[in-house]
């Protein structure tokens, strides 16, 4: 792992030829769902959108469409939903194709602390933080292994390395969302298949150092890190 340093998408070497050229977001809200999109249309990706609120993504849509020139749809799905979080993928790659990158965008929470949270509310978080990860991964990562290259990326959250007691939910997902990176990572990885997460110690918020657009920079170096030169996480702080 390694903080982030700035650099042009540019200056990353190019991988290898990719089987598909589309992007799926999982959790395509404003802030770095948005920025994750468009940075991954204007390297010539078509982006499919998964969010919970279809009306505004498909907004979303249009406007990356227009700005951009590239294809990108909006499908709605709940992450917090086996069935319709599939559904969702499934719709995407029926439109757009396999996709070469997955990143998964998903964030569930809730103040409060460890004896206070009521059970029932850490269990669906869990869900939607973690248990919805790993099935965007199983969703796309069978055929990544047959083209032998793609890359599932996660955004990840400085709590995973200090836990907060008034963020206790949170705080548990982080840890075990960076724990399914690595051990993805280990599995996926001698077929080509790049895991990695992005950890953000720090609340997003433009024109600061966790600026949506900076995440979204560091989404597109991973993606384009060659086999054997992978990295499992960068961190912004």
């Amino acid at each position: 792992m390694r903080e982030l340093v700035d650099v042009t998408v540019d200056d990353v070497p190019a991988p290898a030829p990719p089987c598909g050229r589309s992007c799926l977001v999982v959790g395509a809200g404003p802030g770095i769902g948005r920025a994750t999109a468009l940075a991954f249309a204007l390297q010539g990706y078509d982006v499919g959108l998964i969010a919970r609120r279809h009306q505004r993504a498909s907004q979303m849509a249009a406007e990356l469409t227009q700005n951009t020139g590239r294809k990108v749809r909006a499908f709605e799905g709940d992450a917090s939903s086996e069935p319709a979080l599939r559904a969702a993928i499934d719709a995407a790659i029926a439109e757009l194709g396999a996709p070469d990158v997955l990143v998964y965008n998903v964030a569930s929470h809730e103040p409060g602390r460890p004896l206070a949270v009521p059970l029932d509310h850490v269990m669906a978080n869990f869900q939607t933080n973690v248990v919805g990860a790993l099935i965007a991964a199983r969703a796309v990562a069978p055929a990544m292994i047959d083209c032998g290259r793609g890359s599932i990326l996660f955004t990840g959250g400085g709590f995973a390395y200090a836990p907060a007691a008034d963020y206790c939910s949170l705080s548990i997902d982080k840890a075990a969302l960076r724990s399914l990176t690595y051990s993805l990572a280990q599995q996926l990885g001698a077929h080509g298949v790049h895991v990695a997460t992005v950890t953000v110690h720090g609340f997003v918020q433009t024109g600061t150092q966790y600026d949506p657009s900076r995440i979204a920079r560091a989404f597109v170096q991973l993606h384009k890190q060659p086999k054997g030169q992978f990295e499992t996480e960068i961190i912004i702080k």
